[in-house]
Parts: C-alpha cells; structure tokens; sequence
C-alpha cells in the first residue's frame, strides 16, 4: 500500500503542477502526459527524476477509468540513466516517446517492446508493454534544465542545450547543432550570461508556423534589475539565423496559419496588417542591420561613397574604420579609428535655399544634406568626422571620406519616411580610392 499510494501522491502533484505552470510559467520536473495507444484509449505517464511511471487505461468506448491506479504487481516503471541528469521533458510522437534529460534525448516504443539484435537493430516488436526499451540518440546533447525552449514542427525538434552552449535539432538524420551556423560564439557568451545564482533566466522557444522558423528568446530573469533579451530566429530555408527581433515573449505559440506571443497575460498577434510594420507589444521599434566593407582585404582604402538600392527611409548611422593599433600617446594608450558623420535619408536630409529643414515645408530647388536619389538608386558622400590624431595636419569635415583596411557599417529605418510603412534594402555598395597596400 506504501508505493500505490506513493504513485497516487505524485500524480495529484503532477495535476496542481500542470496548473501552476499555466498560470505562472513554472516547469516542475513532475509531470503528467497523457498518452493514446488507439483513437479510443489513453494511459497516464508520470515522470519524476529519472524514472516514468504508468497506470491504467482510460477506455473512452466503455467509459473504464483505471488512470489512477498504478498496480504495484506489475512492471509500471522505466528508469533512465540517471547520470545524465534528471527528466525534463516528454513528447509523444504517433508510437514513440521522446524523452529530453538534461545531457541525453532518448526514445522508447509506446505500447510496444522491440527486440534488438547484437548489432543495436530492431528486429521485431511486441505489445506486451506500454513503454518500450529506452534507446539514447547519438551525442551527449541533452535540454540541459530548459524544457521551455522545446519546439516541434513536423518530425523536427528544435530546443536548446545551455550547458553545452548549443541550439539543436532532432530530425530523422539524428542531433544536428544548429548554432554550428556561424552562430557559436554568440550562443556561448549568451547562455553563459542569461543565468546567475540568483536569478535563473529563461530559454524561451516556439515554432513561427507563419515564416517557418525556430524563434528562441534568451531572457535573464524578470526580477533582475539589468534584465535583458535577445529574440532572433533559425530558418532552415537558409541554414541559419536570419534575424534579431525587438520583442520579449513569454510563451511562443503557433495556430492554424497565425503566429502569437503571450506578453504580460495579452495574446498578441503577429504579422498583423492592421498594425504598422515594426510594432511589438504596442512599441515602434526600427529595423538595422550591420555588415562588412572588406573588399581587397590588404589594400589599404579611402572609402568615399555609400550607395544603396532599395525603398526611401534608409539612413547610415555608423560608418567606421578598422582601428589603427595601440599607441602610446602623451603617456597613454590609444586606438585610432576613422569615423564618418551619419547620413540622413532622403526625405530627413532635405532643405532648401531659404534656411528651411524637413519636416518644414520647402521651397524648389530641394537639396539633400544626406542621401540624394538618382535614377532610383541612393548615393552619399562620406564626411569624416574623427578627431584628430598625432602629426596630423588635415582630420574631419575637412577631409573627404575615411581611410581603413576595411568599414563596419549600420544602417537602419528613419522615423519620418512612411512610419510604419513597407521599407526595402536590396543592396548596398561603396566606392574607394586605393591608398597603399
């Protein structure tokens, strides 16, 4: 009587548990699942640690409930390796079960038990069992304590293995580290960041069903005064992380064709055309992107230009050089790096002869202080804007353009061109002088 009413004890904290995480968004390591060996029966699994536990068949035809009866006469348990930690997450999948600890995924046979043979191969299966012998997939990947970062579509698994510093992915083919994508090193220095010994943080995953894309959120913890986030997204399209996003979701969820985030309780809807572009949770935010000019990569340049080919609203906030090295300078350490002024877009950088500036209204002839439109492509100057540096003569605006091995540059949407509105970049480039090599 001592273990039945052991297994009925974890199975009404099991229910309060499933209450508490959809209230408050707690994951408690004891949780229920209800799985169905056909259309008409479904068997109740409990796991705790390490071990899940099974009881009877609810008969949904006959109207026979026997899951709260866990028979200690039969062979009710399956324990798993408890070296790789403890139990974090169960899926079921048609007659398969995966179970996600926190340093192994494994898989077992639901209603069924294969017979392997020496070389590991199932050679024949049964239905003596409910669940099956556990089978531990390749690699030591496991979902490390974040089951909240699990997300499926199709036969694809995606979640996130913080203490192996990696995002991954169960498919058909086995585990696949995703962030092996040229994503490495930000992965490692995010999970390493996100949780303390005082608050815990939270890996947040879904499935974007409307672009068809993994979306993860790294959060440090709400109670963390520093709290802080960053949402980006897998596209398996492209083999890898296409973006950031500027919102903070509490749970990702996907409906139908329709994309949602839960924030502070509101559902929200995503993609929305009756929302401006760039709208998360009520807040405009802008759209940027950074990228590299590098071409001749041991050419010493001046670079002049930017141009670029898309929609009007685009303008250049950073334009910088590589840095010069240390020097010692007046008995300190400096680095010396070319910077530009910002460029304005075309519709914020308008003025005309009368001293007018956007967004007053101006008199013909228009000038652009920034970007100027020609055969619908823009173009601007390069205005250097860096202090001075030791033994130079000319520096600044006085000069055209910044010289460097290469430039970092960032680019992103104005507030005034079209708020909220369709902007485009398709492609942007830049023209130099050659200086040395």
């Amino acid at each position: 009587m001592t273990d039945a009413r052991f297994f009925l004890y974890v199975i009404v904290i099991s229910y309060k548990s499933l209450q508490s995480r959809s209230t408050q968004n707690i994951f408690n390591p004891s949780i229920i699942l209800c799985i169905f060996p056909s259309d008409s029966l479904c068997v109740i699994i409990v796991f705790d640690a390490n071990s899940l536990i099974y009881s009877g068949i609810f008969n949904s035809r006959t109207s026979v409930n026997n899951t709260n009866q866990f028979s200690v006469g039969e062979d009710i348990t399956r324990s798993a390796d408890p070296a790789n930690g403890s139990i974090q997450k169960l899926y079921a999948e048609d007659t398969n079960l995966t179970i996600f600890q926190e340093s192994k995924v494994s898989r077992t046979l639901i209603d069924k038990s294969a017979i392997y043979s020496a070389e590991g191969q199932a050679m024949s299966t049964s239905g003596l069992q409910v669940i099956g012998q556990i089978q531990a997939y390749s690699g030591n990947y496991g979902i490390s304590r974040n089951p909240e970062s699990f997300a499926v579509y199709g036969y694809r698994k995606y979640f996130t293995d913080k203490d192996r510093n990696t995002v991954l992915r169960l498919s058909q083919d086995g585990i696949t580290e995703l962030s092996e994508y040229g994503m490495v090193d930000f992965f490692r220095d995010e999970f390493a960041t996100i949780t303390s010994p005082t608050y815990p943080g939270l890996i947040i995953g879904g499935w974007d069903v409307y672009n068809k894309q993994y979306v993860v959120s790294l959060q440090t913890d709400a109670a963390n005064l520093n709290q802080t986030y960053k949402t980006l997204a897998f596209d398996e399209s492209v083999t890898g992380f296409t973006s950031f996003f500027d919102y903070r979701p509490d749970q990702i969820l996907s409906i139908n064709s329709s994309f949602y985030t839960l924030y502070e309780g509101n559902l929200w809807k995503h993609y929305s055309s009756n929302v401006a572009r760039n709208s998360f949770y009520g807040v405009d935010h802008d759209s940027s992107i950074t990228f590299v000019f590098n071409d001749q990569p041991s050419l010493v340049k001046t670079f002049k230009t930017i141009n670029y080919e898309g929609s009007n609203g685009w303008q250049v906030d950073n334009f910088v050089s590589d840095f010069t090295g240390p020097d010692n300078y007046n008995s300190s350490i400096v680095n010396y790096q070319d910077i530009t002024k910002a460029v304005l877009s075309y519709t914020e950088g308008a003025y005309d002869n009368y001293g007018h500036e956007w967004p007053t209204a101006l008199v013909p002839p228009i000038n652009y202080a920034g970007f100027m439109r020609q055969e619908n492509k823009y173009k601007a100057n390069l205005i250097n804007n860096s202090e001075a540096q030791e033994a130079e003569i000319s520096f600044g605006n006085s000069i055209t353009g910044i010289k460097g091995y290469y430039a970092v540059v960032t680019m992103s949407t104005d507030a005034g061109t079209d708020p909220g509105g369709y902007k485009e970049l398709f492609a942007v480039s830049t023209q130099y002088i050659n200086s040395s090599y």
